[in-house]
């Protein structure tokens, strides 16, 4: 099974029901995906929000003042801005491995969908190597059987019409002999008989003739026979090449279009990462580091 996920069946392509599975599989993903995006982005508007309100709380409160302030409470206070600042250094921290993490997970699905992608051409271009390669392939088989049967047809036509043409050549030889013969013995027969057996042999020399041309016109439609037959071989090679190469080209379509669908994917994963970044910029007043 390739790497795809998909299982070729005996020349056909994917099944369809592979095919409709996959595509399930990889729209559950993106709404999975949408949903996450949604739920992050609700998140981000609250935490603005409420970070706003405590600005606005923080705004209205009057400037302490920490003169009158014993060396107690003066400590606390440092303890205080300390805890403050490490929280907001971890904070920082954290927000900078999460978006690592996140973009760690992003390079992982566009590597996989790569590789995926990938694995899909270079089985799409062998199945079209392999496609034109049985075309051409039939081709050549029925180049070959034409030529055949043309090479038989023809021999069997001229063997037909040798031997038409040497019983043609023994009749007109014994006509010739019996004329002999006739004219040998029958000097004195009458001169009516004569031209009865002159006439008989007319015939018979002109119905040797008609067979002559009857077996060379049946030589010359064994030609043309043969010649429609090459002529159909070579348009049915053609045409398998032909649609071969459509088959292929689609395959090359639906090669481009999963491209073209990883690449919106990455983008959108892409966009979301800018998005988060945004948000925690404007949360915690700081640019974050990628």
């Amino acid at each position: 099974m390739p790497p795809s996920g998909f299982a070729t069946g005996r020349g056909r392509g994917y099944r369809p029901e592979q095919v409709k599975a996959y595509l399930e599989a990889l729209s559950g993903d993106r709404d999975a995906a949408w949903e996450r995006a949604a739920r992050l982005t609700v998140l981000a508007k609250n935490m603005a929000a409420e970070a706003a309100r405590l600005r606005e709380v923080v705004a209205r409160l009057r400037p302490q003042e920490y003169d009158t302030l014993d060396d107690g409470a003066r400590r606390l206070y440092q303890l205080a801005l300390e805890e403050a600042r490490q929280l907001g250094e971890r904070a920082r921290c954290e927000a900078r491995a999460e978006i690592a993490r996140a973009a760690s997970d992003a390079e992982g699905v566009r590597l996989a969908a790569q590789a995926d992608a990938d694995a899909v051409r270079a089985e799409a271009d062998e199945r079209a190597r392999h496609l034109l390669l049985a075309a051409g392939a039939e081709a050549d088989d029925l180049r070959v059987g034409a030529r055949r049967a043309v090479r038989e047809g023809r021999k069997e036509s001229l063997e037909a019409l040798r031997e038409v043409r040497r019983r043609t050549a023994d009749l007109l030889a014994e006509r010739s002999r019996e004329r002999a013969e006739h004219w040998a013995g029958a000097e004195r027969a009458e001169t009516g008989e004569a031209a009865a057996l002159e006439v008989r042999d007319a015939e018979r020399v002109t119905r040797a003739e008609e067979e002559t041309v009857a077996a060379e016109r049946a030589l010359a439609e064994a030609e043309e026979y043969g010649r429609r037959c090459e002529e159909e071989a070579h348009a049915r090679a053609a045409t398998i090449v032909a649609e071969a190469h459509a088959r292929a080209d689609r395959i090359a379509q639906e090669t481009e279009r999963v491209l073209r669908e990883h690449s919106a994917a990455w983008e959108d994963v892409q966009a979301h990462m800018d998005h988060v970044r945004g948000k925690l910029t404007a949360l915690t007043g700081q640019a974050v580091v990628e």
